[in-house]
């Protein structure tokens, strides 16, 4: 069940949760042309901040402009709503989930004359494959459905539609009793999770897909490389065979819902427990997600509290009100 908040952004306006609605036209909902980004704010020392915050809407710009859709706001702009958004509805953590998408208008495979929406929605969410899966680690299967090829679509978008590719290995990995799948590229090298990026360790060397594996360059990929680099591990960019998860000493998955899990088990083949390597990397990416580590201060992005915003201003009395901000 998914945990509610209070308002939605919607194309400049604060708006009630229930009444964030579509028309049943909408180019989006048909054709799966949209691009949107998960994001965390973490609880910190000083206060709620969101990790990673301009790499993710950049990437969010890239993937839109890959789509051919001209984001009608800045990233200064998104990034300002955000913060308005996360204050007004009191969260200290929360996920975040900005849509850009072509809306209601002409319908038919060119959307060029559709207009280009966006909204970002925020709340409570817990680990996407459960908290417990970050101690103990998850089972996985390599799915017989292979990740997108970049001949038919665009690996590097994080677009809506490209997502049944995920969905249709994430089902198939749960009705056969696995917590993950983890998808080949059309060359048969390991790619990704549904929606996670795979790290190998081995004899002391730590590799991982590179981007011409099919992959979506992940935000937390790209951070646990310079955390493990940072601690002196050797990391590899290179393509993997699916013969190596089972006979390496670690695996695990990173991504902004997942945050760092291990995988224990690949096509039931018992890899083991949480290694060290993981677990020391895991304590370091959870240091920098909660501001207890200076040296990647950096990627936080530190969101002011509606009372350090407008000092002597109370709640809204209405939910819509003067779009903030407006388009560019």
């Amino acid at each position: 069940m998914l945990n509610t908040a209070d308002l939605i952004w919607m194309n400049g306006e604060f708006v009630e949760w229930e009444d964030a609605k579509v028309h049943v036209l909408t180019h989006g909902l048909h054709y799966g042309t949209g691009v949107f980004e998960g994001i965390r704010a973490y609880e910190t020392p000083d206060g709620p901040a969101i990790f990673r915050h301009l790499d993710h809407l950049e990437r969010l710009e890239a993937s839109s402009k890959l789509y051919y859709m001209d984001l009608p706001y800045s990233r200064d702009q998104l990034r300002e709503a955000t913060h308005e958004l996360i204050a007004r509805c009191g969260l200290r953590e929360c996920y975040i989930r900005p849509l850009v998408y072509r809306g209601y208008g002409p319908m038919g495979l060119n959307p060029l004359d559709n207009p280009v929406e966006v909204s970002i929605a925020v709340w409570q969410w817990g680990a996407y494959l459960g908290e417990e899966s970050k101690v103990n680690g998850v089972r996985a299967k390599t799915s017989s459905w292979r990740r997108i090829s970049p001949d038919s679509l665009i690996p590097h978008s994080k677009a809506s539609g490209q997502y049944l590719n995920s969905v249709l290995a994430k089902v198939e990995s749960v009705k056969s009793g696995y917590d993950e799948a983890i998808l080949l590229d059309d060359k048969g090298h390991v790619c990704e999770g549904t929606g996670e990026n795979v790290f190998v360790v081995k004899d002391g060397q730590i590799v991982t897909p590179p981007q011409t594996a099919s992959i979506l360059d992940g935000i937390n990929r790209k951070s646990v490389m310079q955390i493990a680099r940072d601690l002196g591990h050797e990391v590899v960019e290179r393509d993997v065979a699916r013969a190596e998860l089972p006979l390496s000493d670690e695996v695990f998955l990173t991504g902004t819902a997942a945050e760092i899990v291990p995988m224990r088990e690949i096509d039931d083949i018992e890899i083991g427990r949480p290694g060290p390597v993981t677990q020391e990397i895991q304590r370091v990416f959870d240091d920098a997600l909660h501001g207890r580590d200076e040296r990647y201060a950096e990627w936080l992005d530190h969101v002011p509290l509606a009372e350090e915003r407008r000092p002597g201003a109370g709640r809204p009395s209405t939910a819509r009100s003067t779009p903030l901000p407006s388009r560019a």
